[in-house]
């Protein structure tokens, strides 16, 4: 398994032996927004820079954005999500990841978070 990221959005980040980056949100996000009933992902092909709008996601509880974490183009997204949003929240670092992307900088993972530092960040949020 590849080195993970992660951002202050609750987002992971999973750099693959092969390069690619896997995007999806943590356990903290998929438990504090609840059960999800939609998830909204963006078109295979797409740019999108650092801080833009990526994906879409619905719970009972809220919709939120998922922003990306670092600029790059999107390669492949997860199409089971359509059909089976609860996947998100049955495993969201598994079979719950949102896209995959081929980063423009590798160097922007450098301004992200190690596990102990997200960690240390959400222990401070309970």
């Amino acid at each position: 398994m590849g080195q993970e990221k992660y951002t202050v959005e609750h987002e992971w980040l999973r750099v693959g032996d092969d390069g690619l980056v896997t995007v999806g949100i943590t356990a903290y996000a998929q438990d504090h927004l609840g059960d999800l009933v939609f998830v909204q992902l963006p078109e295979v092909g797409a740019a999108i820079a650092k801080g833009e709008e990526a994906a879409v996601i619905e719970s009972v509880k809220a919709a939120s954005e998922i922003n990306m974490p670092v600029a790059g183009t999107v390669v492949e997204i997860n199409d089971a999500l359509a059909n089976a949003p609860e996947k998100v929240n049955e495993d969201p670092l598994g079979e719950g990841w949102f896209f995959k992307m081929k980063i423009d900088d590798a160097a922007e993972l450098n301004s992200l978070m190690d596990k102990a530092a997200y960690d240390d960040m959400i222990k401070g949020l309970a």
